[in-house]
């Protein structure tokens, strides 16, 4: 039986949470099993950021398993081409060549753009939108690049990135906070996809087992795995930032079998870089919900 809880316990709770961490958030949690659902502004379209990298991997899978490319295909990747980044081929300084699945490893567990943007470039972002609407994902949407996304950065604070930090008003100009011009998503429909890729539905059941290892190797901690700091649970998970807005969307693992999928986004009024209060409350927002869920799980 499904159970859908908006606006009881568990959601005062994650309200409270993302008051006291200064954010404004939304958030969707259900129980890949049986359903159960704890709903926080579910529906809100938001700006998905690296987050859509999953997006994005789930397509690569989907056309492997047509045939339409080779996993192990090898490309030569420059250094003049690589798009912009802090991580993977984005920080190297030399030409490097590197199959697709590698490319996805990295795009996934360090977020690297410029793995991201080859990728994308390799199967176009249309194949991207065409593989979320296949799977019923209509509001899950890709418009550009990585690249692109931070050269519009750069456009609309007039080519000083530093005005960020000290005119707030300069965030009303940025393309890629509004969602209606950036990639995007909502809460549910990152849930969903997670729920389908978890059941071996997004795409064939050995390339979905490869994408779950992948996310499950994720280097940041601060966020959604902060929340569940157990050595049998597992959580994997796609992150997500731009100027004040942070996310991740993931799933929780249980020993006893309980699979939860989480998808929690942030905005803060403040922009700095760090702020480790909007990051953490990712992980006790998804607590709240997860636990909720498992109750609704244990026998009476």
């Amino acid at each position: 039986m499904r159970g859908t809880s908006s606006g009881g316990g568990p959601e005062r709770r994650i309200r409270g949470a993302f008051a006291d961490a200064q954010v404004t958030g939304w958030l969707h949690a259900i129980d890949i099993d049986s359903g159960n659902e704890v709903a926080v502004g579910a529906e809100t379209l938001v700006s998905t950021a690296s987050v859509h990298k999953l997006c994005l991997a789930v397509t690569v899978q989907r056309l492997a398993d047509a045939g339409r490319l080779d996993p192990a295909e090898r490309l030569e990747i420059g250094i003049s081409e690589r798009t912009a980044g802090l991580t993977g081929l984005s920080m190297l300084r030399d030409p490097v060549a590197m199959s697709l699945r590698d490319l996805l490893a990295l795009a996934l567990t360090v977020s690297d753009n410029a793995s991201a943007d080859v990728l994308l470039e390799r199967v176009g972002v249309d194949a991207v939108n065409t593989a979320m609407r296949q799977l019923g994902l209509g509001n899950t949407v890709a418009v550009h690049t990585t690249r692109e996304l931070i050269d519009s950065i750069t456009e609309d604070c007039d080519g000083d990135e530093s005005l960020l930090q000290l005119d707030p008003g300069v965030l009303t100009r940025l393309r890629v906070l509004d969602p209606l011009r950036t990639n995007r998503s909502t809460p549910r429909e990152m849930t969903s996809l997670l729920g389908a890729l978890w059941r071996d539905e997004a795409c064939s059941p050995e390339r979905a087992e490869e994408l779950r290892r992948i996310l499950s190797l994720q280097v940041w901690p601060h966020r959604l795995a902060s929340g569940f700091p157990f050595d049998d649970v597992r959580v994997a998970g796609k992150t997500g930032t731009l100027p004040t807005l942070r996310g991740e969307v993931g799933v929780v693992d249980y020993p006893d079998g309980g699979r939860y999928a989480v998808a929690v986004f942030t905005r803060a009024a403040r922009t700095a870089v760090r702020q480790p209060a909007a990051d953490a409350v990712i992980g006790t927002s998804a607590r709240f919900a997860v636990d909720h869920l498992r109750a609704l799980r244990s026998p009476a």
